[in-house]
């Protein structure tokens, strides 16, 4: 293995070390994964173990991230969006009593959202309950969250919208108050903080993203966390098939009766392994995927103040120019590990976004919608063919839908990209306002 890791060391010094964004001549991206060898070493060594499936690397991942999060329960998946979709359907499960969510019920969320935040309220047969956003912080607006309550809601499922936190302290008191379940879509998020508490550790559930546009990446990959045991035992029953078995990938017989069961209308002693109470998926990561986690975690503390600088400095060069962009806004007691630089053009300003944004790119600087824009104008969601509701007009999710974007701030970049982005800015503006076809 040393002459393996020597090889890799070399490898990577050769062929990926040497990579450099040069402002002006190399596209400028708005995220990226930043990797070393360790990365390559880590899964080289796993891919070496012959397992591949959920192994040693997946389990101590698990419990990395439960130290980082000082949350009790992970479970690793294969994306953020399945993610998402294992907290919501673990919530129908029966396994919750008298809590468990059926057809029908309502779940609040947010207009200006990533699809598949909500798609699995869809796919569950529950109703969608649209909120705005604050603009500037681009959250729930929290005096709409409470307009929506009625006796049909059963949970709140909110993003950390680009990692910048919501208001946890108003939201669960709220979820408090009507005893709804809470699903923390943290998958922006990773290392921010509210009141020096990591988000993440707030919601009945919690998700992440290993994309590799996110804080740490795995290629694909995602994980969900939870304090309830019961959780837990749903959520992986739900990533492994639906399977009641609860014997760890190669292992057999932890219940110690495998083939004493009477469970369902199956016959007396049929085998645990193959029994399944839940109506599930199979959503594991790689072992591979997992060790490349691994060593991105040993790297996750540099990454997140990276970020939160990179957002400083641009922050501080784009202040000037808050005549034309909305700058971003946090809660006090939040510490965002920024996933991106969100502006919102002002409407007063006339600038055209898609030439903004065409003059960036040109310039070799790209950037991102922030998401769906308001999602009840994507396509999917005009053909009537399911239930959602709306509170309002919704009036800032059509802004961010028309005027906003975001520039990376991920750990790849550096100041000089910064000091690029914002000239370029001020080029267009320049242009703009001599009238030279803009």
């Amino acid at each position: 293995m040393k002459q393996i890791k020597k090889a890799i060391k070399s490898y990577y010094q050769r062929k990926l070390g040497t990579e450099k964004i040069i402002p002006g001549q190399d596209m400028i991206p708005a995220s990226g994964k930043v990797f070393d060898e360790q990365e390559l070493t880590c899964g080289v060594e796993a891919v070496l173990d012959g397992w591949w499936t959920e192994g040693r690397f997946s389990r101590r991942f698990e419990k990395r991230l439960c130290q980082l999060l000082k949350v009790k329960n992970c479970i690793l998946v294969n994306s953020g969006s399945s993610a998402n979709l294992l907290a919501v359907s673990a919530l129908k499960s029966l396994r919750l009593g008298k809590r468990r969510l059926v057809n029908a019920d309502e779940v609040i969320t947010t207009a200006v959202n990533f699809p598949t935040t909500v798609n699995p309220l869809i796919i569950n047969n529950l109703v969608p309950v649209f909120v705005d956003v604050n603009l500037g912080d681009y959250n729930a607006d929290i005096g709409q969250i409470k307009k929506a309550v009625s006796k049909k809601t059963k949970a709140i499922i909110l993003a950390h919208t680009l990692g910048n936190p919501f208001n946890i302290d108003k939201v669960i008191k709220i979820c408090k108050k009507y005893n709804l379940w809470l699903i923390e879509d943290n998958c922006d998020g990773l290392g921010s903080s509210y009141k020096n508490k990591l988000t993440g550790s707030f919601g009945h559930l919690s998700t992440l993203s290993f994309y590799p546009a996110h804080q740490i990446t795995t290629g694909e990959g995602g994980a969900v966390l939870t304090n309830n045991s019961c959780l837990d035992k749903v959520v992986r029953s739900l990533r492994d098939w639906g399977r009641d078995c609860w014997c760890k990938t190669g292992q057999n017989n932890a219940c110690k009766k495998r083939f004493s069961w009477k469970l369902g209308d199956l016959p007396y002693g049929f085998d645990h392994k193959y029994i399944y109470s839940e109506l599930g998926f199979n959503l594991k990561i790689t072992d591979m995927q997992a060790a490349i986690g691994l060593a991105q975690l040993e790297k996750v503390k540099n990454f997140i103040k990276k970020r939160q600088e990179n957002f400083s400095y641009l922050y501080g060069k784009l202040r000037d120019l808050e005549k034309y962009f909305i700058l971003p806004k946090w809660d006090k007691n939040s510490q965002p590990a920024w996933f991106g630089f969100p502006l919102t053009i002002r409407k007063e300003s006339k600038i055209k976004r898609r030439r903004l944004l065409g003059f960036l790119y040109d310039k070799k600087i790209d950037s991102r919608m922030l998401f769906g824009g308001n999602l009840l104008k994507q396509p999917y969601f005009k053909n009537g063919q399911f239930k959602y509701k709306k509170i309002d007009n919704l009036k800032n999710s059509d802004l961010v839908m028309k005027n906003s974007f975001w520039l990376g701030v991920y750990s790849g970049l550096e100041e000089k990209h910064f000091d690029y982005m914002v000239k370029t800015i001020k080029q267009f503006l320049a242009l703009r306002n001599e009238e030279k076809g803009f």
